[in-house]
């Protein structure tokens, strides 16, 4: 399907509309929030250290994207006037949707992958090792050696960083609209990530702002939680951070998800309610 060709305010719009989804259920969806908050970050109170941490950590990368089918799921419920639940959050479990919802995965390993190739072609592996060498002096308390510090090839690691940037928003183009696409409709996680790769970046103006405004209201949110967290410190730093997480997931996840299912209806014309036509299928695996 071809995405229709949108205002660069329409990416605030997005954000609003995830704003006014949460108003309209703070209760229901901010309590799928809080819950999506206190799977990520209980594992890690936890447990944080040896090869237990490591497969929690990869749970709940796996675990990320089909939470997140759940809770847009839960928007279009509040969207067309139903109630938000906790059953919702398995709503990517259903249908046989859990594959392609983890397919949006690849975007972001293929982004890992080709962040550590630039950096180790831009930088070098003796740069690397130099500035593994300086983080662990600082981290010691001592200070840094600042013939090494000028040593390092900072414009190349600006470039990277650049790069970096570029990669981060194609990973974001190819995932934004694929969610909301894979849950209301049989099409399969590649298809769903092309057409919102396609639509993303016909629309990049819009995006941008989006993508802008979300990260000052992540920081405004951040903030806040971060006040009340100061107060849970009392009761020891792992209560702080848990506390700042999931009141952080409460607010930011139920916005992000309503921004999403409002930009996939702008680009597609569609009123929430019935589902979008299928792409063609690949075959073999249905990702």
């Amino acid at each position: 399907m071809q995405a229709r060709k949108v205002r660069m305010s329409s990416g605030a719009q997005w954000l609003l509309d995830g704003f006014g989804l949460l108003r309209r259920s703070p209760l229901g969806l901010g309590l799928l929030g809080a819950i999506f908050g206190l799977i990520v970050v209980l594992p890690s109170l936890l447990v944080s250290q040896g090869a237990a941490a490591m497969v929690a950590q990869l749970l709940l990368i796996i675990a990320g994207p089909l939470l997140l089918g759940g809770l847009v799921w839960a928007v279009r419920e509040v969207d067309a006037g139903r109630q938000a639940r906790t059953g919702h959050l398995l709503q990517g479990l259903q249908d046989g949707k859990a594959p392609r919802l983890l397919a949006t995965l690849l975007p972001q390993w293929i982004v890992l992958l080709l962040a550590a190739v630039l950096l180790v072609l831009l930088v070098g592996t003796g740069n690397l090792q130099t500035m593994q060498q300086l983080a662990e002096t600082m981290q010691a308390g001592g200070q840094p050696d600042q013939a090494l510090m000028q040593s390092l090839p900072f414009g190349r690691l600006m470039l990277w960083l650049l790069a970096l940037l570029v990669l981060g928003i194609g990973a974001a183009f190819a995932t934004f609209v694929a969610i909301p696409t894979i849950m209301f409709s049989n099409t399969g996680g590649i298809a769903a990530m092309r057409q919102s790769l396609r639509a993303c970046a016909r629309n990049t103006g819009a995006m941008i702002v989006f993508l802008v405004l979300l990260v000052i209201a992540a920081i405004g949110i951040s903030l806040a939680a971060q006040l009340v967290g100061f107060i849970a410190s009392l009761a020891g730093q792992k209560a702080m951070l848990l506390v700042v997480n999931v009141l952080l997931m409460a607010v930011l996840m139920p916005v992000y998800a309503g921004a999403a299912y409002s930009a996939w209806k702008q680009f597609f014309g569609h009123d929430g309610e019935g589902a979008v036509p299928a792409l063609p299928q690949e075959h073999g695996f249905q990702a």
